[in-house]
């Protein structure tokens, strides 16, 4: 018997319609808005903190904080710890600390001294002799850390003790001074207006102008990039915003200076090394290596780095640095004291910490220790003149320090 198969006919459905919710345009922006001044906080978060409390010590002070003489002191004060923070702060970025920085200041000083007042050596050839000797010392110490493994913590804190006493070798336990006038214009000594107005030195204020141009010109042509590439940028008017602020903060500090005596010749060295460690930071391979090391130094070696010589570099570096703070430091106290540079290496370091620096390697930036170390001197500056004591000074500076390290902690355990 034959049987007939039947095939089911599927019974049509209705048709389901999904409604798909329209996102609502304006909580797109609100949210991309949002985090872009989330990212702007976290970046420009120091700079925010030193404006902060230059306005604090600004009310607490009277006015006396801005004013056009003190804020040259202010950059005078701390052109040497500046100068020093970018060098520390490739030695801490690739993995490293340097605790000799402060008795290399002393002892290039006393040599200084020893060089041009009492064998009468021309202060040009007394200095490049001084500078190599600062990257000879700097060699020294960093081929021991490189290519033999000794921390860093150890070779340096023998050097602190290896230069203090040559210091007061070479000093014989007395002052040596004073320099001849030339030799003090690296650090007293201002820029010539060559209009000659000695009420306004309109030069600075036009270098100041130049600069803040440039800077607004540099982030336009950024952003013009970014937007033809088809990176995602910054909202416009945040843009505008934030970049005219910075160039405006830049004009009203120029105005401050010109009307004192000009720009300091401390200033414009300062910032032809800020640019320069930027570039080598941001755009070089070195910099690129010294990022690579302190953040996987094992990585980077399995990946064809010369960690050594990177390592190497960076004291060597380091050591040039603290010789040019020697020399700027000498020429501004016009002596060579036994105790000078004594307690500059703990700033340095603070001011690299505070700036953003990692205490584990591989982070940091060099505008973030530049703004560290002028946010130490603001707390200097502002409580000397507040008249705090020193004893209470060390207090703050010490827990502003402690207070650095523990948001970088506290952020490296929220990524984790």
């Amino acid at each position: 018997m034959e049987v007939k198969r039947t095939h089911a006919v599927p019974v049509s459905q209705p048709h389901k319609t999904t409604v798909t919710p329209i996102q609502n345009s304006s909580n797109n922006n609100d949210k991309n808005t949002t985090n872009f001044i989330k990212t702007a906080l976290r970046e420009y978060g120091m700079m925010l903190s030193l404006l902060i409390i230059m306005v604090f010590f600004q009310y607490m002070t009277d006015g006396t904080l801005l004013q056009p003489l003190n804020i040259t002191n202010l950059i005078l004060q701390n052109s040497y710890i500046v100068i020093m923070a970018l060098g520390m702060l490739m030695v801490i970025v690739a993995g490293h600390i340097d605790l000799s920085v402060g008795s290399v200041v002393g002892f290039i000083g006393a040599l200084a001294a020893v060089l041009i007042v009492n064998f009468q050596l021309n202060f040009i050839l007394a200095s490049i002799i001084c500078l190599i000797t600062g990257a000879v010392i700097g060699a020294a110490q960093g081929y021991f850390i490189a290519f033999f493994k000794i921390p860093a913590f150890i070779v340096t804190l023998a050097g602190m003790l290896i230069f203090k006493g040559l210091t007061l070798a070479l000093l014989e336990g007395q002052s040596i001074g004073p320099f001849p006038d030339g030799f003090q214009m690296l650090s007293s000594g201002f820029l010539p207006d060559p209009i000659g107005n000695t009420d306004f030195h309109v030069f600075s204020l036009v270098i100041g102008i130049i600069a803040a141009i440039a800077l607004l010109l540099s982030k336009i042509i950024q952003r013009i990039r970014h937007t033809k590439h088809g990176i995602h940028t910054e909202p416009f008017y945040f843009f505008i915003a934030k970049n005219g602020s910075f160039a405006g903060i830049v004009f009203y500090f120029s105005y401050l200076l010109a009307s004192y005596k000009g720009m300091p010749n401390v200033l414009a060295v300062m910032s032809v090394l800020i640019i320069a460690y930027t570039f080598i930071t941001n755009r070089t391979v070195l910099g690129r290596r010294v990022y690579a090391v302190g953040g996987n130094e094992k990585a980077a070696r399995l990946s064809g780095i010369k960690t050594a010589r990177v390592s190497f570099t960076t004291f060597v570096n380091m050591g040039m640095l603290a010789a040019l703070a020697g020399l700027i430091f000498a020429a501004r106290l016009n002596t060579a004291t036994p105790k000078a540079g004594s307690g500059f290496e703990l700033d340095v370091i603070a001011a690299c910490f505070i700036g953003g620096a990692s205490a584990s390697g591989g982070v940091g930036k060099v505008m973030g220790a530049v703004i560290g170390a002028f946010i130490m001197g603001v707390m200097n500056n502002g409580m000397s003149i507040m008249g705090i004591g020193i004893d209470y000074q060390q207090v703050i500076k010490g827990l502003v320090l402690l207070a650095a390290v523990f948001i970088d902690v506290l952020n490296k355990n929220k990524a984790l």
